[in-house]
C-alpha cells in the first residue's frame, strides 16, 4: 500500500505457504523473484495452521445472525423466521415456507446471542496472528443492509469493552503482541464512495488512485494518510475521526445506513531476528542470510466494512441516495462476479470491473489469509436478500488463496547501523590525529629548545676557541723566546767548543797548563751539567705554567660569566630601587593629602553632629506634641463611637423598610417616621462634619491605619458618614480615602470592616466621575472578592449596591448571583433590581445601535436562573425579574436562548398575570415582533 515515514521499500524476499490438502502433506516452493542486477536469494515455509484443519488457506466464512429488532416483533406472527441455526453442526437451515427448506455449512455459525468476543476469537484471532508472523491478512464483514455489519466489525465500544468491534479487537492484539523497540505499526482508514477512494482521516484527500506494480502485482494507494500507532487511546482517536467523516444516512430498513464501503489497512513491520528466535528454521537459513544482516518481516491486514446490498423499494432510497444505492450495489454485484469466477477456476477475474475488486485482488485468490463473517436477518420478509447473501459466502468458501510471507533487508537498520560505526572510527581517528598534533607540537618545542640550546653551546664554543687560539699565540711566543735562549745557549756551547779545541791544542804545546786545561774542563763540564738541570728545570716549569694557564683561563672565564651576572642584577636592583623611591614619594605624598582631608572630614562631621543634635531635639519636641494631639484625636473618636453606632444602626432600619415598601408607595406614619429620622441623621452628620473640620481629613485618614481594630471602625465610619455627603466625596478621593479605602478592604479579615467599607465604597461611587476610578483600581474585583467571602447579609446588600455600577467587569455578574445563597430577602431584592437596571440599558443601547450580540447576563447564566426562580420571591423582586426578563427578550440575539431555556411559557405568564402595566407591555410587544416566540406559541 501507500508508504509513510519508516516504510521505505526494500529488497524483499518471500516465503510461500502452499494450500495444504486432505493428506495434511507440506511442500516448499522458492517464489520467482523479478530479474535485476543482484536478485536476493529466497526461502519458503508452509504457512502456520492457525485452525488446525486441512483447508487453512482456503477462505473461512462464518454465518452471524442478527436478533429481532423492533420492526420485525412489529409484524408477529405474519412474519416468522425463515432461519433456523444448528451451531453444533456449524449448519443453517433456510426455510422459504412450511415445506421447503435448504440447508447450508458453515466454517462456523453464531446464533443471535453470540458475543464480540467470541466473533472476534473464531473469525478475525487467526487471521491476526497471521499477520503478526508475517502473511497478509483480511477481515470482511458481507450482509444485507442493517444486518449488523458495522456492529461486527467497526463497533468502538470504548464505554464498554465487551461491544469493542473487529477493529478495535484486532489492533488491541497486535499492539499487545509487539515491542515498539524493534517493531512499528500504522493504519490508513479509507472509504469507497461513488467509486471514489477517500481518505477519512483526511477528508481533504479524495479520489486516491489505485496502482498495481507491473513486477510483484501489488496494489498501493499512494497518497493516503499512514499514521504511526503506539497506544490504544490514539487507536479511539483516530477511528472516530474516521466513523465522523464516514457517510451514512437514514433508510426504512436501517437509521445509520453506511453509503460507502470501509477500508482499514495495518501495516506491520518485525523485526525476523526476534521471531525466529521463537520458530524452528532449517539451517540453510543461516547460511542465506548471515546473523548480523537485518531482516524485517511486512505485512498488512485489512478490514473491510462493506456497505449493505439493499432494494429500492424496501430502503426507500430518494434523490441523491439512489446513486449512492446503485454504486454501492455494483461494486458488490462485481466482487460476487469475481468470487463466481474463482470458485469456478475461470482463466479470467474480472477484478478491473470496480475500484473495490481491484483494492481486494489480494484478499480473494491473491496471497492473504483471508475470513469472511457473513451478517443476515432472521425476517422472512427478507428471504430473497437472505437467500443471496448465504449464496455468496457458500462460493466465497470454495475460493483458495496462496499465502506468501514477504521477508525483506531491514537497510534502514543495517545503515543506522554502518553510520553509527562509522561516527565511532571518525571520532577514534580525530582523536588520534589531535594526539598526533599534540605530539607534533611537543616535538616542535623541544627541537626549537635544542636549537637555542645548540646555538648557545656553538657561541660559547666559538667563544672558547677563540680564547685557546690566544693562549696557544701567548704559548708559541713563549716557546719562541725558550727556543732564542737554547740557541744563545748553543752559541755559547759551540763557543766553549771552540775554547776547549784550542786548549786541547794548547795541551800538546804545553803539557803544564794540562792539568790547568784539565781542572779547566772539569769546571766547565760542571757548569755544563747545572746548564742541563737548568734547562730540565725550565721545561719542567714550562709544563707547569701551561696547566696553570689553562686552569686560570678557566677560572676567567668562569669568573667572567659572574661578572656578567652581578652586572645584570646588579642593574635589575637599581631600576627597582629607582621605581621603589618613585613609589615611596608618591605614597608619602598620598598620605599627607589624606590626612589633610580626614581632618577637614572630623571638623566638618563634628560641626554636623551639633546641627544634628539641635534638630533631634527639636524633632522630639514636635513628637511630643504630636502624641499629644493624637491622644485628643483618639478622645474625640471615641466620643464618636456611640454615635456613630447609633446613626448605622438607623440607616438600617431606614434601608430595610425602604426595600419592604416596594416602588416607593408607604403609608403617612412611615413617611413622617422616615422623616424624622432624616432630621436625626442629618443632625448627627452636621455634629460629625463639625468635627471632621476641626480634626482635618489626613488626621482621619491616617487613623485608618491605625494598630488598634477598634480606632480603625471607627475611623472608617466616620469616613464613610463623610462620603455620604457630595461636598465631602471629591476632597476624599484627592486626599488618597479611596486608595486607603481599597487597601483596607484588601488586607483585613474583620467583617464589621468589609461592611463599613463596601459602604463608604458605595458613597464614594454615586458620584460619576468616581466610578471610573473605583474601577481602574481594581475596587470590582475586591467587591465581588468579598461578596464570595463574606456570609453577612447586611455586607452582601452594600456590595450588591456598588456592584450594580460594575457588572461588566471583573465577574460582577456571578458575583451577584453567588450571593443569592444567603437568603437575605433584602440582598436578593438589590440583587434582582441590580439586574434589571443592567437588562434595560443593554436593552437601550442595542436599540440604538452601539452594540450587537448576546446579553453578557446570558453568557454569565442570569437568564436560566430568573426562569428558575422568577415566582419564588417577594412581589418586588418578582417585578424586578419580569421586568429584566422582558427587556432581555426585545433583542433578537438572545431568541434562541430564551427558547431553549424554556422562557416562552414565562413570556405568556408576565403577559397576562403580571400586575404591572409596563412588564405587560413589554412582553406583548416582544412576543407579537419575533416570529420565532410566534412560532413556538403556535
Amino acid at each position: 500500500m501507500a508508504t509513510g515515514g519508516g516504510w521505505a521499500p526494500a529488497r524483499s524476499v518471500e516465503r510461500h505457504g502452499a494450500p495444504r490438502g486432505g493428506g495434511g502433506t507440506r511442500s516448499k516452493s522458492v517464489a520467482p523473484c523479478p530479474r535485476r542486477p543482484s536478485p536476493s536469494p529466497a526461502r519458503s515455509r508452509p504457512a502456520p495452521d492457525n485452525g488446525g484443519s486441512a483447508d487453512s488457506c482456503r477462505v473461512r466464512v462464518a454465518i452471524r445472525l442478527r436478533p429481532k429488532n423492533s420492526e420485525d416483533l412489529a409484524y408477529g406472527s405474519d412474519f416468522d423466521s425463515c432461519v433456523e441455526l444448528q451451531p453444533e453442526s456449524k449448519r443453517l437451515k433456510l426455510k422459504k415456507n412450511n415445506w421447503i427448506c435448504e440447508s447450508y455449512k458453515f466454517d462456523e455459525v453464531f446464533s443471535e446471542n453470540a458475543s464480540q468476543k467470541r466473533v472476534y476469537e473464531v473469525v478475525a484471532k487467526p487471521v491476526v496472528e497471521s499477520v503478526l508472523e508475517g502473511y497478509n491478512g483480511t477481515v470482511m464483514a458481507y450482509g444485507q443492509t442493517g444486518t449488523g455489519k458495522t456492529y461486527t466489525v467497526g463497533r468502538l465500544g470504548k464505554d464498554d469493552p465487551s461491544e469493542r468491534g473487529i477493529m478495535v479487537r484486532a489492533l488491541e492484539h497486535i499492539l499487545s503482541s509487539m515491542s515498539f523497540e524493534t517493531d512499528r505499526v500504522a493504519i490508513s482508514y479509507l472509504q469507497l464512495y461513488l467509486e471514489s477512494v477517500q481518505d477519512l482521516l483526511d477528508p481533504e484527500k479524495t479520489n486516491i488512485p489505485i496502482v498495481e506494480d507491473a513486477k510483484t502485482g501489488e496494489i498501493s494507494l499512494p497518497g493516503a494518510s499512514i499514521v504511526e500507532i503506539k497506544d490504544l487511546e490514539h487507536v479511539f482517536h483516530l477511528l472516530q475521526i474516521g466513523e465522523a467523516n464516514r457517510h451514512a444516512a437514514n433508510t426504512k430498513m436501517n437509521t445509520e445506513s453506511s453509503r460507502s464501503h470501509a477500508i482499514l489497512i495495518i501495516h506491520l513491520q518485525r523485526s525476523s531476528r526476534i521471531k525466529e528466535e521463537n520458530s524452528s528454521l532449517s539451517n540453510d537459513t543461516h547460511d542465506i542470510f548471515p546473523d548480523d544482516l537485518p531482516l524485517v518481516l511486512k505485512s498488512k491486514l485489512l478490514i473491510v466494512d462493506l456497505a449493505g446490498s439493499e432494494r429500492i423499494d424496501k430502503s426507500g432510497s430518494e434523490g441523491h441516495m439512489i446513486e449512492e444505492a446503485k454504486f454501492i450495489n455494483l461494486s458488490l454485484t462485481s466482487l460476487g462476479k469475481c468470487i463466481n469466477a474463482l470458485a469456478e477456476n475461470s482463466p479470467h477475474i474480472p477484478t478491473r470491473d470496480s475500484k473495490l475488486t481491484r483494492i481486494l485482488r489480494d484478499s480473494f485468490g491473491g496471497t492473504a489469509r483471508t475470513s469472511l463473517v457473513v451478517t443476515i436477518g432472521p425476517s422472512s420478509r427478507h428471504y430473497s436478500e437472505t437467500s443471496s447473501t448465504i449464496m455468496f459466502g457458500q462460493r466465497a468458501m470454495k475460493v483458495v488463496n496462496t499465502i506468501k510471507l514477504k521477508e525483506e533487508v531491514d537497510y534502514e537498520t543495517l545503515y543506522k547501523k554502518v553510520e553509527r560505526e562509522v561516527d565511532q572510527l571518525t571520532s577514534e581517528m580525530e582523536r588520534q590525529q589531535k594526539l598526533m598534533k599534540n605530539e607534533k607540537m611537543q616535538l616542535d618545542k623541544k627541537l626549537k629548545e635544542s636549537e637555542g640550546s645548540f646555538h648557545d653551546l656553538r657561541m660559547t664554543s666559538n667563544i672558547r676557541i677563540e680564547n685557546l687560539e690566544k693562549e696557544k699565540c701567548q704559548l708559541e711566543s713563549a716557546v719562541k723566546t725558550l727556543m732564542r735562549d737554547l740557541e744563545e745557549e748553543r752559541g755559547q756551547n759551540n763557543l766553549l767548543s771552540e775554547q776547549i779545541a784550542e786548549l786541547e791544542k794548547l795541551v800538546n804545546e804545553n803539557k803544564q797548563q794540562q792539568l790547568e786545561n784539565l781542572s779547566r774542563m772539569k769546571i766547565f763540564t760542571d757548569t755544563t751539567k747545572e746548564h742541563e738541570k737548568e734547562m730540565e728545570e725550565l721545561l719542567r716549569q714550562l709544563q707547569e705554567e701551561r696547566r696553570c694557564s689553562s686552569s686560570l683561563k678557566d677560572r676567567m672565564s668562569v669568573l667572567q660569566q659572574e661578572l656578567c651576572d652581578a652586572q645584570s642584577s646588579t642593574q635589575l636592583q637599581e631600576s627597582m630601587a629607582h621605581e621603589l623611591e618613585k613609589k615611596l614619594t608618591k605614597v608619602t605624598e598620598e598620605f599627607t593629602s589624606q590626612v589633610q582631608s580626614l581632618k577637614e572630614k572630623i571638623s566638618e562631621l563634628i560641626s554636623e553632629k551639633e546641627v544634628i543634635y539641635e534638630e533631634l531635639k527639636s524633632t522630639q519636641e514636635k513628637v511630643q506634641q504630636e502624641m499629644l494631639h493624637r491622644q485628643g484625636l483618639e478622645d474625640q473618636i471615641l466620643r464618636l463611637k456611640w454615635s456613630t453606632s447609633d446613626i448605622c444602626a438607623e440607616e438600617s432600619k431606614t434601608s430595610y423598610g425602604m426595600v419592604r415598601s416596594g416602588s416607593g408607595l408607604g403609608n403617612a406614619a412611615f413617611v413622617s417616621k422616615s422623616g424624622k429620622i432624616r432630621e436625626a441623621l442629618s443632625g448627627q452628620r452636621g455634629t460629625i462634619s463639625k468635627i471632621f473640620e476641626e480634626v482635618g481629613l489626613p488626621n482621619v485618614l491616617a487613623l485608618l491605619k491605625s494598630e488598634d481594630l477598634d480606632v480603625q471602625i471607627h475611623a472608617v465610619k466616620v469616613v464613610a458618614n463623610l462620603a455620604a455627603e457630595d461636598i465631602n466625596q471629591e476632597r476624599i478621593v484627592e486626599e488618597g480615602g479611596l486608595d486607603a479605602l481599597l487597601s483596607l478592604l484588601e488586607t483585613s479579615e474583620n467583617t464589621t470592616i468589609h461592611r463599613v467599607t463596601a459602604g463608604a465604597v458605595a458613597n464614594l461611587a454615586m458620584n460619576g466621575s468616581n466610578q471610573g476610578v473605583i474601577m481602574n483600581k481594581g475596587g470590582a474585583r475586591l467587591l465581588a472578592n468579598v461578596a464570595s467571602k463574606t456570609e453577612d447579609p447586611q455586607t452582601l446588600r452594600l456590595v450588591a449596591e456598588k456592584l450594580h455600577l460594575m457588572l461588566k467587569r471583573d465577574g460582577g455578574i456571578k458575583a451577584l448571583l453567588g450571593m443569592v445563597r444567603s437568603g437575605h430577602a433584602e440582598v436578593i431584592a438589590q440583587i434582582a433590581r441590580g439586574i434589571a437596571n443592567f437588562a434595560k440599558c443593554e436593552s437601550r443601547v442595542i436599540s440604538q445601535g452601539h452594540r450587537k450580540g448576546r446579553s453578557l447576563l446570558i453568557e454569565d447564566g442570569v437568564l436560566t436562573w430568573m426562569v428558575a426562580n422568577s415566582t419564588r420571591f417577594s412581589h418586588s423582586t418578582t417585578r424586578h425579574i419580569e421586568l429584566a426578563f422582558c427587556h432581555l427578550a426585545q433583542n433578537e440575539d438572545n431568541t434562541c436562548d430564551i427558547i431553549a431555556s424554556g422562557g416562552i411559557k414565562e413570556l405568556l405568564r408576565i403577559s397576562r398575570e403580571s400586575p404591572r402595566d409596563d412588564a405587560r407591555n413589554l412582553a406583548k410587544m416582544a412576543l407579537d415582533s419575533n416570529p420565532a416566540f410566534l412560532r413556538e406559541v403556535q
